[in-house]
């Protein structure tokens, strides 16, 4: 017989891969059970025939010749399709330990049934939802999880946490790291959170020096001990999976059963639906966008009904990819109007982000409009009027048994929407808090100002300046009276943006 590190050792696959072997059933699951022998730390080991190494070799073989895992599964399973043969060392494990419903497939693990320690960060790495285990066994937070995502950095719960005093305190810091630096610079790193300095800056830059970048998106893996220093060992298995929407980490027990595991990592859209239904409220600084078609209803009114929906589908179709570039959320607006939130990223500004997708945005509108103007032949114009906003605010979800809606709740979003109403003629307004956002470097880019009507009628623009909107519009206009609940707030105009 040979234990799972054998196998891993012999044949050079991981362990998480050695897991997904199991869990399609090419492999039938390892014999859990003592050491056999006595020197050997863990507790419990999982042993497997020798003759896995062939069936392993199999698997490679027809890897090598680019066959795919499915079809593989469905040439070398001995299942045939059926349930997985009962393991005699697990027939004893109790149900709750896996948890989740049984749909006529088996026990089937869910976020909500994982007992073990589980978190999710984002590319700032900074924990979006963790359960129960993860708060008091890795982080010992008490209270939980701070309300203001700031706090959440990742490296400082583990420095305060259990894992700061383990034994395999650099591996865990190690396998973080490793996924970090794909995504983070050194500077960026090291200036995430103010709370973290001196020893600990300097033993995390030390470690990301040494580590190499993990770049695959498959599922990484590595076995920490987790006892304090000098303790009896408890092994863990770290995992790490990925997703648009961040980082899944998982620390499983050495001796536990990893199949329920790893069949819930396969399904990806179910994991991330659930973490992200399972995510708690939190404070975020961010930016908020909100953009019109001026005149809809009349373009609206002048247009068949398919032939709107075309239109407004193509507009939706043009910017995705755009809003994708600059790492934007999407949220809910009234109508056929756009609106998306732009949070602090690893290495980019996410106010500057904000203006360079509404920048972009503009330029993809001319060319709608001029798609339009030589198909419909008509005078209206295709314009896009965008307002800018920056604040600190509560970002969570609306849900239901089918649906998934996440929205921001506070005055940022309000004063955007009204700037965009405030906007005409395709420009774009950002409040004096948006752009001292921006460092002087990054305004440097931008021309803004305020336009401004002599009195012979010419139009000047005084440059780098603010005005409150009061100064700007006629409040007591009838068309005008819902903004007056920004009045007194500072605005500039983007003139233009010019890439550096």
């Amino acid at each position: 017989m040979l234990t799972s590190r054998e196998v891993i050792e012999k044949t050079g696959i991981s362990r998480a891969t050695l897991n997904n072997y199991i869990a399609r059933g090419l492999i039938q699951g390892p014999e859990v059970r003592n050491p056999d022998s006595p020197n050997d730390p863990a507790r419990r080991l999982g042993y497997f025939p020798e003759d896995v190494l062939q069936r392993l070799a199999e698997i490679a073989a027809l890897k090598g010749q680019g066959v795919r895992m499915a079809e593989i599964a469905e040439r070398l399973s001995p299942l045939a399709g059926g349930p997985p043969p009962p393991n005699p060392a697990q027939d004893n494990e109790p149900a709750a330990a896996i948890g989740g419903a049984d749909n006529g497939r088996g026990l089937q693990l869910t976020i909500e049934g994982l007992d073990h320690p589980a978190y999710l960060v984002n590319n700032k790495f900074e924990i979006e939802w963790a359960n129960e285990a993860a708060e008091a066994g890795i982080f010992e937070t008490g209270r939980g999880l701070s309300s203001d995502i700031a706090d959440r950095n990742v490296f400082r719960l583990l420095f305060e946490g259990q894992a700061g005093g383990a034994e395999g305190r650099e591996e865990i810091l190690a396998f973080h790291l490793a996924i970090a630096k794909n995504r983070l610079s050194k500077a960026g790193l090291l200036t995430l959170d103010g709370h973290i300095e001196g020893e600990l800056i300097e033993e995390l830059a030390d470690i990301y020096d040494r580590v190499e970048p993990v770049t695959s998106r498959a599922v990484q893996d590595t076995e920490v001990n987790f006892a304090p220093r000098g303790a009896e060992p408890a092994r863990y298995n770290l995992y790490a999976s990925f997703f648009r929407e961040g980082t899944f980490f998982t620390y499983v027990p050495v001796v536990a059963d990893l199949n329920p595991l790893m069949a819930l990592l396969a399904r990806r859209d179910l994991v991330i639906r659930d973490l992200l239904r399972n995510r708690k409220p939190y404070m975020t600084p961010l930016a908020v966008l909100v953009a019109d078609i001026q005149n809809s209803v009349k373009i609206c009114s002048e247009l068949p009904p398919e032939e709107y929906f075309e239109l407004i589908n193509q507009v939706w179709g043009t910017m995705e990819p755009i809003f994708r570039k600059y790492y934007a959320t999407h949220g809910k607006h009234v109508g056929d109007g756009i609106l998306y939130y732009f949070f602090p990223q690893p290495d980019c500004n996410y106010a500057l982000n904000a203006v360079r997708c509404a920048a972009e945005m503009k330029d993809a509108m001319h060319a709608i409009d001029r798609e339009w103007r030589e198909r419909k032949n008509w005078a209206n114009a295709l314009i896009l009027n965008v307002g800018l906003d920056e604040g600190q605010e509560w970002f969570g979800a609306y849900q239901t048994s089918t649906h998934l809606e996440f929205t921001v709740l506070g005055d940022t979003i309000n004063r955007a929407a009204r700037l965009s109403d405030f906007a005409t003629g395709g420009a774009i307004w950002a409040t004096k808090n948006l752009m001292t956002s921006l460092s002087t470097r990054e305004r440097e880019d931008l021309d803004f100002g305020i336009r401004r009507t002599t009195d012979d009628g010419a139009e000047m623009v005084t440059p780098s300046t603010y005005g409150r909107i009061s100064n700007l519009a006629d409040l007591d206009d009838p068309q005008n009276l819902k903004l007056r609940d920004i009045g007194v707030l500072p605005v500039t105009e983007i003139l233009n943006f010019e890439q550096s």
